[in-house]
């Protein structure tokens, strides 16, 4: 099985509409799958083996096998995961070791291959369980996100009730929200309401 990465965002639906500048790296798209964090209704795209199926796809992943009950268990584990690792490096937290290792497991699991094609890059997700493979591409760009050179930019959103993860790419080094479309708009809105 081959999966195509392209540069191009695919939306799973209306409601993951987060910016460009939140989108430079798979392993925020992927903590993003659970939005409004911490509000009192937070937003899970991941409900279902078949809304599991929908993500990867959208994102250059496509396991083209239907996910079963316990590959959406290890998915929401490997998000929840990626999470508490970002937010304590954005926290300037030390890491929990068994997310460590969860993690790791997960990027060694699958074996996906690269490869070249004439327009570019694909994903071969090979072996009895591709989208444990798709979950493998995940947990290695994450590895290489959170202990490459930008590890210091992974920050949380300051929107009330977000606190999504994203790579602050900004050069000032102080971007505050995850998207200036939604998280950013609000602060703003709420701003202005509060002094007319």
């Amino acid at each position: 099985m081959t999966s195509s990465v392209t540069p191009a965002r695919a939306s799973v639906d209306e409601a993951q509409e987060p910016s460009a500048e939140s989108l430079e790296r798979l392993a925020s798209r992927y903590t993003a799958t659970l939005s409004r964090r911490l509000g009192a209704d937070p937003f899970d795209r991941l409900t279902t083996p078949e809304r599991l199926r929908l993500w990867p796809a959208a994102n250059g992943l496509d396991p083209e096998q239907e996910p079963t009950t316990a590959d959406l268990a290890e998915a929401i584990a490997l998000r929840e995961t990626v999470y508490r690792l970002g937010a304590a490096i954005a926290g300037d937290l030390v890491r929990d070791p068994p997310d460590s290792r969860l993690l790791n497991a997960a990027a060694a699991a699958g074996h996906p291959v690269p490869e070249q094609t004439g327009t570019g890059m694909r994903w071969r997700l090979d072996g009895p369980r591709p989208v444990r493979a798709a979950l493998a591409v995940i947990a290695r760009d994450v590895i290489a996100l959170l202990g490459g050179d930008d590890a210091g930019r992974v920050k949380t959103c300051d929107g009330v009730d977000c606190a999504g993860l994203y790579l602050d790419t900004s050069r000032g080094d102080n971007r505050r929200w995850c998207s200036m479309n939604t998280c950013g708009n609000k602060n703003k809105k709420s701003r202005m309401r509060a002094h007319p």
